[in-house]
């Protein structure tokens, strides 16, 4: 992957922070971003490690934010050859239960960002024959309770990922997707954190995966280079996920 240049959205910890070290760590030109400040922490350790990382922030969701990353990549690093749209929120609820606001942020984050940092790369994407990888969530296959939200929303990135494959199929950029199990990141541990009693809680998320454990954020960090570097793939759909969808 060397000489090859990658956007990672939601780089500031998790899923996204693994897969920016370890694309900085093969040689991948990293752009970092996040809506806080913590995807400057992961650009600075590939910096330390000797990789080449700049970091963006903003929100993934708002056109701005998209239209600046991609210049700001495009820039550094001469062009954009990979695009993993992973910035994500969880947010409780059902039908009954979901506010339209939490409704609203959630298709903000989770496929409005995917469809603008996808538009806003393509030139550069297509004049170099890139690549999208959208991490999208098992529970786009099986629902679970209390998503409502995040589950259409995680369904609506795996369809936008065939989508945008048969789209681009001729223009040379390969889509694909993964579908991540129940992973432990600083995310979940925030959430659990909420319950009162966070570790039945624990054992509960935890026994959704047949193979009875959490993923780990390097784990489906592997699998989105998989799907970077095979080439025979496009709209892939990649289930990461302990059995959680066998």
């Amino acid at each position: 992957m060397i000489d090859r240049a990658a956007i990672v959205t939601g780089a500031g910890k998790g899923i996204g922070e693994a897969l920016a070290l370890k694309l900085g760590a093969m040689g991948v030109a990293v752009c970092c971003n996040s809506r806080t400040d913590s995807g400057a922490t992961t650009a600075n350790r590939i910096r330390a490690a000797g990789g080449r990382a700049i970091f963006v922030g903003g929100d993934a969701a708002e056109e701005g934010t998209a239209v600046r990353v991609v210049a700001e990549t495009a820039g550094t690093f001469g062009g954009v050859d990979i695009l993993v749209n992973n910035a994500g929120v969880v947010l409780p609820g059902t039908a009954a239960t979901t506010s339209i606001d939490d409704w609203d942020r959630t298709m903000a984050v989770n496929v409005r960002s995917v469809f603008l940092l996808s538009s806003s790369a393509l030139p550069h994407l297509i004049s170099r024959k890139g690549v999208i990888v959208n991490t999208s969530s098992s529970v786009a296959l099986k629902g679970v309770k209390d998503r409502l939200a995040y589950t259409a929303s995680k369904g609506a990135v795996l369809s936008m990922t065939r989508a945008m494959a048969a789209d681009l199929i001729e223009s040379g950029v390969r889509v694909n997707c993964v579908c991540p199990g129940t992973t432990w990141t600083p995310s979940l541990d925030s959430r659990l954190a909420r319950f009162p009693d966070p570790e039945a809680k624990r054992r509960e998320f935890m026994a959704r995966q047949p193979m009875a454990r959490f993923g780990t954020p390097e784990e489906i960090a592997d699998g989105i280079i998989y799907l970077i570097d095979a080439t025979f793939c496009t709209g892939a759909i990649l289930s990461i996920d302990g059995g959680m969808t066998m």
